[in-house]
């Protein structure tokens, strides 16, 4: 199923993208020969194009007939584009007419510069072309965090609401975290949100984080290796806030039902130690396997105390509640209406991008590359089961990424045209399409090694050797 999310998720971000390019290739006049959505290498699943007044299609064909070749069509047809699609599901293309990009090279051009080709045309035309993609892909972002908002709102917990504190990594708890403890501050600066706390921590080198302990506050000292060790651990979490354990369900014939634990029942003690944490009672389970525990609990604001047998397995059969509504009472839901949740999207777009860009600094320090991670790492973000919401945030920050990306001025991305053409505005001097050729093949080469190395990442983790 996540591989499923992901490969949709992909696949809407590289057709937007794409027409991107096309819809401002159209709009001055450039030939888009080919639009495509997958590769397809030998052969493509669909063909369509138009000509001669209707569509024509073909299916699972390997040549394209010379009938369909522009150079064989009626003039008012030779500007139509060859929709296709292909087989091997890693991406797509916009073959445009006169242009040295990852489909073609300098001798695949032309011999004679035509007028409805791209390097013809004007660089500022040439600049809005190369820029489609990306500015698509940032404004769908923008416009899918909109939408969201405005058909599921927005969750909200503070980050003191929760009350019973955060568990934290070991990496954190070196450094002098507890768990239970509440961020209040990093370097002075007083925090109010989880994720600005997280990234204050992460990105912003803090030499001490101000923490809510019990009644107190306490001053924690960071180190200067910090960002190092956690590159080496590679944590996939490094707080969490600490839930409540509050039953939701329970497994019929479990030893908690056999024992008299109902719906509703909030458990804070395990043989009279106080755990108000579910991944503290959890954790204690582990030491009486096939053992009974007098658990404490209230229940309608009793406390209660009952004897429940743990299994083999560490567990007493109940299904705990997730929901943060019914687990905090700082837990806010707020509503919108699309015109609320245009700003709102818009802004929460735009802070993710900056996020985004400042993490990127921890793949410069040591360890970093770690870090990196392929297709792998990507399908982990998609839940395990399908999630409309969840699929449509990832697909948002998935859109952010790839503009972002896309924008580096690397030979072989958008952004090493977007330089180059940049570079003839400023110096009225055009790079030849020789060198364009050699920088793009130079740039190829870096993309693909990159890539190896991020889905190289992917493999190590799943065997186990990183």
């Amino acid at each position: 199923m996540r591989l499923l999310a992901l490969l949709l998720s992909l696949t809407l971000l590289v057709a937007t993208h794409e027409l991107g390019h096309l819809f401002f290739a159209k709009l001055f006049h450039t030939r888009v020969r080919r639009y495509y959505i997958f590769f397809n290498w030998k052969f493509s699943i669909l063909k369509a194009k138009k000509f001669g007044g209707k569509w024509h299609f073909l299916f699972f064909n390997a040549k394209t007939p010379d009938s369909w070749d522009e150079k064989n069509l009626a003039p008012k047809d030779q500007d139509n584009t060859l929709w296709g699609l292909g087989w091997i599901p890693l991406g797509g293309y916009c073959d445009i007419a006169g242009m040295i990009d990852e489909t073609k090279g300098a001798k695949d051009l032309e011999s004679t510069p035509q007028p409805w080709e791209y390097r013809t045309k004007p660089a500022w035309q040439r600049l809005c072309i190369i820029s489609g993609g990306i500015l698509v892909n940032f404004l769908s972002a923008l416009l899918l965090y909109a939408c969201i908002f405005a058909h599921w709102g927005k969750d909200e917990l503070p980050l003191r609401e929760a009350s019973l504190g955060y568990d934290y990594h070991q990496v954190m708890l070196d450094e002098g975290f507890q768990n239970g403890d509440i961020i209040y501050a990093v370097d002075g600066q007083e925090m109010y949100e989880f994720a600005d706390a997280s990234t204050a921590i992460l990105l912003n080198n803090p030499r001490q984080v101000t923490v809510l302990r019990g009644d107190s506050l306490v001053d924690i000292p960071i180190s200067e290796g910090l960002i190092e060790r956690i590159n080496h651990e590679g944590p996939k979490s490094l707080i969490e806030p600490r839930m409540p354990f509050v039953v939701k369900s329970l497994v019929s014939g479990s030893n908690a039902e056999k024992a008299g634990l109902k719906a509703g029942d909030s458990i804070v003690s395990v043989n009279d130690t106080m755990l108000a944490a579910f991944s503290a009672i959890t954790a204690s389970f582990k030491y009486h396997k096939e053992d009974s525990v007098c658990l404490g609990f209230y229940r309608d604001g009793n406390y209660m105390q009952l004897p429940v047998l743990v299994s083999e397995s560490a567990t007493i059969g109940v299904f705990a509640e997730t929901d943060i509504a019914r687990l905090f009472k700082g837990y806010r839901h707020v509503e919108y209406t699309f015109w609320q949740a245009l700003p709102a999207g818009i802004g929460y777009g735009w802070k993710t991008l900056v996020t985004y860009v400042s993490s990127l600094k921890v793949l410069f320090s040591p360890g970093g590359t770690r870090n990196l991670g392929g297709f792998g790492t990507m399908a982990q973000l998609f839940p395990e089961t399908w999630n409309w919401q969840a699929f449509w945030n990832l697909t948002a920050l998935l859109a952010l990424i790839l503009a972002f990306m896309n924008i580096i001025p690397i030979p072989g991305l958008d952004g090493g045209h977007i330089m180059f053409t940049l570079w003839e505005m400023i110096t009225r001097r055009k790079p030849s399409d020789k060198f364009l050729n050699v920088v793009q093949n130079i740039g190829m080469f870096l993309l693909l090694a990159l890539l190896i190395l991020a889905n190289g990442n992917d493999l190590l983790r799943a065997l186990g050797l990183m």
